[in-house]
């Protein structure tokens, strides 16, 4: 029987149409930041190019356990993880992205769960970026059929080059947005009807908001993982 594409597949709703808008934004917005860095908090203003932290953050920090949901309306999508710290906070995230479950969750609830983690503050909220990652309405029907169901592990987080290196040239830019931009790796374990079951690497650029004395929050996935 063969396996629907996976809930988390990076790229899923990218058309080419978007690609080319986001390549343009970046274009607009780069001046001499990397592009990545500036696709994520340049693409409101060009003042907003994006930079690195102060903190010491790095892979080995710890992830709590994801708890479901008590907040969206049911379903298997965990609550936003409370953390302050941008790594173990985009590590999290990723296990969201990359975990569901076709059994116990409809469409609209994962959308609602996944909204959760979002920052409030509009102007640098992205969530078509992160909604992208939800197959439409019909190949998650078919996928539920299937009793489809995904979790992940983590291998590691860490702050992509590009994103370190804008500490070097503006250091005090991290004031203005506080997004960080933080790449993570894994492993998705997918499971369907018939005791079907298979594992896919993973990897995704997250930006991620966390303001000081506040719990981060997820601001945008890039349209391409960055090292």
């Amino acid at each position: 029987m063969n396996r629907f594409p996976a809930l988390g597949g990076y790229g899923i709703g990218w058309s080419a149409n978007r690609r080319i808008l986001i390549v343009a934004l970046v274009i607009t917005a780069l001046l001499a930041v990397a592009a990545t860095v500036a696709w994520f908090t340049g693409r409101t203003d060009q003042h907003n190019n994006s930079s690195t932290p102060g903190t010491t953050s790095d892979s080995s920090a710890e992830i709590p356990t994801p708890k479901p949901s008590t907040t969206t309306g049911g379903g298997s999508v965990s609550a936003p993880a409370q953390i302050a710290e941008p790594v173990a906070y985009a590590k999290a995230a990723a296990l969201m992205l990359w975990s569901y479950d076709t059994r116990t969750t409809s469409r609209d609830q994962q959308l609602a769960g996944m909204r959760a983690w979002m920052t409030e503050e509009t102007q640098y909220a992205d969530w078509a970026s992160v909604a992208g990652q939800v197959p439409d309405p019909l190949l998650w029907s078919r996928m539920a059929d299937q009793d489809q169901h995904a979790t992940a592990t983590v291998t590691e987080g860490h702050f992509p080059s590009a994103f370190k290196q804008a500490l070097a040239d503006d250091p005090s830019a991290i004031t203005d947005a506080y997004i960080y931009v933080v790449t993570v790796n894994g492993t998705q374990q997918i499971g369907w009807a018939k005791d079907g079951a298979g594992a896919e690497e993973r990897a995704v650029t997250l930006a991620v908001q966390c303001r000081p004395d506040h719990d981060c929050t997820l601001a945008a996935l890039a349209p391409a993982v960055t090292q």
